[in-house]
């Protein structure tokens, strides 16, 4: 009877291998270089706060925030939801939108010209200002106006960059796909999108954190408020500096999650046009 040949890999050496990789990923450069700037920056925020003596109805140190994460926590929990939801609908309906508006002004010049006033012109209004409006013209509509606002404020990187990697694209590819019978899809999904993916992932990363700066904006400014920019505002009111903090510190933590998951996204789609610095 012939031998049958053993696994190459047993399963306690695949655990091993396994175990191995992730090891290897905790201790990599790209983990262990922003944990340890975190870590600095809140000594040096604690060191700032003691060398001057401030107390904590002044400014609040890292020392300060784990009491008023403990003592609001389950605020934390329900009010960080409601800010992260309504962030990534209107950074979606920005993605969605922007990509279209890009993609039109990306492909025809006469609209391009068209567009680009009226968009940077919007995009120069301080959204600060229109957040008050919005909340009058949409009373009781709360979730609707964060959306809108979170939209509104991101959107634009989004379109600009889509539309610049279009038009930028060159007519040497186009010509040789068309010589070749390639039709306007087979060129867009061959060769255009591909060309955008870089420009589009590097807008959508400034995108997140533009989203949670219109989020919050609604939330404080709306007496109808919800989410963490109602929490900060109440920690305002109250003059409860610890739990501020704690509400900008959990908004930090939001958005870099938010970005890293942007992060991973650009790897597996756009990981090719990645240069190592030498």
């Amino acid at each position: 009877m012939a031998d049958i040949p053993s696994p190459v890999t047993r399963p306690r050496q695949a655990l091993g291998l396994g175990a191995g990789r992730v090891k290897d990923t905790l201790l990599s450069r790209s983990v262990v270089a922003p944990i340890a700037a975190v870590i600095v920056f809140l000594i040096l925020w604690e060191l700032l706060v003691w060398a001057n003596g401030w107390p904590d109805y002044v400014m609040a140190s890292p020392s300060d925030l784990p009491p008023a994460y403990a003592s609001y926590w389950d605020l934390f929990l329900v009010m960080g939801w409601q800010t992260l939801w309504r962030t990534v609908v209107g950074l979606a309906v920005a993605v969605v939108f922007g990509v279209a508006v890009g993609m039109i002004m990306g492909f025809s010049r006469t609209m391009r010209d068209a567009l680009y006033p009226l968009l940077v012109g919007f995009n120069a209004v301080p959204k600060a200002t229109v957040v008050p409006i919005v909340a009058l013209l949409f009373v009781g509509a709360h979730d609707f106006n964060t959306v809108l606002i979170a939209f509104m404020i991101s959107f634009f990187p989004i379109a600009v960059s889509v539309s610049i990697g279009l038009s930028t694209l060159e007519p040497e590819y186009r010509d040789i796909l068309r010589s070749l019978g390639a039709s306007q899809a087979t060129i867009f999904w061959k060769i255009a999108l591909p060309k955008t993916l870089p420009e589009f992932f590097g807008a959508l990363k400034v995108a997140v954190t533009l989203a949670f700066i219109g989020t919050n904006l609604m939330e404080i400014v709306s007496p109808h408020g919800r989410g963490l920019g109602a929490l900060f505002d109440s920690g305002k009111t109250n003059s409860d500096y610890p739990l501020m903090f704690a509400v900008l510190i959990a908004l930090a933590f939001l958005g870099i999650v938010l970005y890293y998951i942007v992060v991973a996204l650009e790897k597996t789609f756009a990981g090719w046009a990645e240069r190592s610095p030498t």
